[in-house]
């Protein structure tokens, strides 16, 4: 099989609207000193906002990824990124922290639809042994879409204030809504070598698939760190090595831009290769690049100026973001192109209830914390920013403790995927 007349096109949009997505989703993490000065918030609460987004997006993608294996997945993403560029939107008029927090919540209904929707979409438009390109393009709008936040909304919000900041994240779905909605998707299973027979069954069936109790383990981890980095980089940068609101935007975008582009470019492309050569590559592979970025990790977290710390953590970032390319193919490898939004709906929701939500909360909460201990040790009642900049810096240093054990739980899916390849072979046939 070859890809689809129209893919190309099709890819290209429904990259520009991950972009979105993840551009919208990280500004909070971009103007977490400004709203946390405003609104005289812990890192907990800050924390808090992230992990209240997660709960609720993790919960509504199930029935959502549901919808995006029986109704038009065109018409599906429309609506959700009207639903959440409406409320990105009204983040700007938010005059207290619980306003700020519903507009976070709503924001998470309408991206719930985005991934189980889109990845469906790629799977029908590409063959098994071309999907991690594709699959890992789509996936840059989580680097890519977080850069574009961090580089504009810092300086943004240092000139005209952060309420401007959010506007200007909403405003781009005015235009990407009608041209998505122009497109032509593909059926289901249109790009599978010969019709797949197996029978649908129920959201569950796909939770007896081994590998993706592993793989799901695997996206909480990932996704823990991603969580914890993306609102609290910045704040390191900021707290940590004196860069101003601007600068530490600035800082950041980098790390997302090329340490993340550059993972998820050369994950796709080894993604395609190894598939060739061993049917469980993608998850080996995902499994040692994991591996190889923990002490970039360690090292950036704990670097003693920023120019360090930025070269250092955008390696350890690309290597989390060179995920996506690999295993998002792989389960598309075991699962039936009937079943695949529900596959990505479960898989989400797993990830983000069991990582996800606790990346922002628990490190924000462990920042406070060893903050507190820091201020008792010097015998100072007042959490002064020196107190909350040490709190902060021991508290991410459990991102690449997550990390090793990341790439060992991946190994532990490569033991099993090939079985469970074979099992889906013998249904579809």
């Amino acid at each position: 099989m070859t890809k689809r007349a129209g893919s190309s096109t099709a890819l290209a949009v429904l990259i520009a609207v991950n972009v979105l997505n993840f551009y919208d989703r990280n500004v909070i993490g971009a103007l977490t000193e400004p709203i946390r000065k405003e609104f005289n918030l812990t890192d907990g609460q800050v924390g808090l906002m992230g992990s209240a987004f997660i709960w609720l997006y993790a919960l509504v993608g199930v029935p959502l990824g549901r919808v995006a294996d029986l109704w038009s997945r065109r018409k599906l993403l429309a609506g959700g990124m009207l639903v959440w560029s409406a409320l990105t939107a009204l983040a700007a008029l938010s005059v207290s922290y619980m306003m700020l927090l519903f507009s976070r919540l709503g924001f998470a209904v309408g991206e719930a639809v985005v991934a189980p929707a889109a990845t469906s979409w790629i799977g029908d438009s590409y063959p098994a042994s071309e999907r991690s390109r594709p699959l890992a393009l789509f996936m840059l709008g989580v680097p890519a879409g977080g850069a574009l936040s961090y580089f504009l909304s810092g300086p943004m919000a240092q000139a005209f204030g952060w309420r401007s900041a959010m506007v200007l994240a909403a405003a781009p779905a005015l235009l990407l809504i009608p041209i998505l909605l122009r497109l032509k998707e593909p059926q289901r299973g249109a790009s599978e070598a010969k019709p797949d027979l197996a029978p649908k069954g129920s959201m569950l069936s796909v939770l007896k698939i081994p590998t993706m109790w592993w793989i799901i383990a695997s996206g909480a981890l990932l996704n823990f760190n991603m969580y914890a980095i993306g609102t609290f980089l910045p704040a390191l940068l900021s707290r940590i090595h004196g860069l101003s609101l601007a600068q530490s935007g600035i800082a950041t975008g980098i790390v997302f831009a090329i340490g993340g582009v550059s993972g998820g470019l050369v994950s796709g492309r080894i993604g395609d290769i190894v598939i060739r050569k061993r049917r469980n590559g993608r998850m080996l592979w995902a499994a040692g690049i994991a591996l190889a970025g923990t002490p970039a990790g360690l090292l950036g977290i704990g670097a003693p100026g920023p120019i360090q710390a930025v070269i250092l953590i955008a390696i350890a970032y690309g290597t989390l973001n060179a995920y996506y390319g690999l295993v998002y193919s792989a389960i598309q490898d075991i699962v039936a192109p009937a079943m695949r939004g529900s596959a990505m709906a479960i898989y989400f929701m797993g990830m983000y209830l069991c990582g996800a939500s606790f990346g922002p909360l628990i490190t924000g909460r462990l920042s406070d914390l060893l903050a507190r201990r820091a201020a008792d040790a010097a015998g100072s009642s007042v959490l002064t920013e020196a107190f909350r900049a040490t709190g902060l810096q021991q508290a991410m240093f459990v991102i690449p403790v997550l990390s090793l054990l990341l790439s060992l739980v991946l190994y532990a899916g490569a033991r099993t995927i090939i079985a469970d390849m074979d099992r889906r072979e013998r249904l579809a046939a």
